[in-house]
């Protein structure tokens, strides 16, 4: 029986080897395929975690950027009222003075034009926050992964608020200039309009586009000269002087600028303004309703025409409406602009590119 066992394997013995080979190799071939699987299997799971972490990282941003925008209006409102001073005006005109009429004159074109002020500069602190805030997180992001350990901070502490302090400009300079131009512009188009001129909500809007029209198309500057300085140009012609915080401060600020000069950032700035100013005329809305009880009215109530107010009574709403503007408390304003969409897709776009090493690399 064993002889004829061996007999039957010498005979078919090239035929044993070949089959064993073949296993052999398949056995090799499938601990490999199995070893390549996990390897690829461990990398999606890092890959996962990674993005994971990254997403976690952003969405924490985007609170900050928001709690900082809030913690920016009081601030603004601040610096916009101080010097669009409304408030000595109707205390004046409480005294009966002789010349009632030219202090109403004055309250007129300082009521639209710090109201006007205010959609632009918090519609600009949104958007110009958006891009520091999220360069920043983005380098800290890289900063705090596991491939820079040893490496030099892209965004140290002292840099960070060497850099975000050039949100004076848009409180300081930028904003002076603001003002100047869009009162400029205003007492164009208001300043020969009697205050007995009634006006009804629609003739309003057309009164506002027109100023924003005027105040976008007029300008010498783009409007994100308002927002950032180019003082830093100076300092760079300078670097030789300079420390290494201040070199990577302008590296910051000019990385900033380009940005802003993006025809993306344009977009989104222009859909804030849109979404600013149309929640503007919302709010003055409620004033133009009519009284309860007109039946004539309230069939026409929806229209924008339906109501006309005299423009001695518009000024005191136009002039209150920097308290909704500019409120720290999230208003119907602020948040419309916070939770835009487009607002977020810009600064996922950001996030992306300064999170990123291989788009900072190129």
């Amino acid at each position: 029986m064993f002889s004829s066992a061996w007999n039957f394997i010498k005979r078919h013995k090239k035929k044993f080897l070949f089959s064993g080979a073949v296993a052999g190799g398949v056995y090799l071939l499938g601990k490999y395929a199995q070893k390549k699987i996990m390897e690829l299997q461990e990398k999606e799971a890092m890959d996962y975690i990674a993005q994971a972490r990254r997403q976690f990282h952003f969405e924490s941003n985007q609170r900050t950027c928001n709690m900082t925008v809030l913690s920016m209006l009081p601030p603004l409102k601040e610096a916009i009222v101080n010097q669009l001073n409304s408030e000595s005006l109707t205390s004046l005109l409480k005294t009966k003075p002789a010349n009632k009429l030219e202090i109403w004159e004055d309250l007129k074109i300082i009521s639209f034009t710090r109201t006007v002020v205010g959609v632009y500069s918090t519609c600009m602190l949104v958007v110009l926050l958006r891009v520091q805030l999220n360069i920043i997180g983005g380098y800290l992001y890289l900063d705090n992964s596991v491939g820079k350990n040893g490496m030099t901070p892209l965004a140290p502490p002292d840099i960070q608020q060497q850099y975000l302090s050039s949100i004076q400009h848009l409180l300081g300079d930028g904003l002076a200039e603001l003002m100047t131009l869009v009162k400029k512009v205003v007492q164009n188009s208001l300043g020969g309009m009697s205050l007995k001129h009634s006006m009804s909500l629609l003739e309003l809007e057309q009164q506002l586009s027109w100023i924003r029209a005027e105040v976008e198309a007029g300008s010498e500057r783009s409007l994100s000269w308002y927002m950032l300085s180019d003082d830093e140009n100076t300092l760079t012609d300078q670097a030789c002087g300079l420390t290494e915080n201040d070199l990577m401060t302008i590296r910051l600020l000019n990385e900033t600028r380009d940005m802003l000069d993006s025809p993306d950032f344009t977009t989104v700035l222009n859909a804030c303004l849109n979404r600013g100013f149309s929640r503007l005329l919302d709010n003055l809305a409620e004033f133009f309703r009519p009284p309860p009880g007109d039946c004539a009215s309230s069939a026409a109530s929806d229209s924008l025409s339906a109501v006309s107010l005299p423009l001695a009574k518009i000024i005191p709403i136009i002039n209150g409406q920097i308290n909704t503007i500019c409120s720290e408390t999230p208003s119907h304003f602020v948040q419309e602009l916070l939770l835009n969409d487009q607002v977020k897709e810009f600064a996922a776009n950001v996030y992306e590119t300064f999170s990123t090493q291989e788009e900072l690399q190129k």
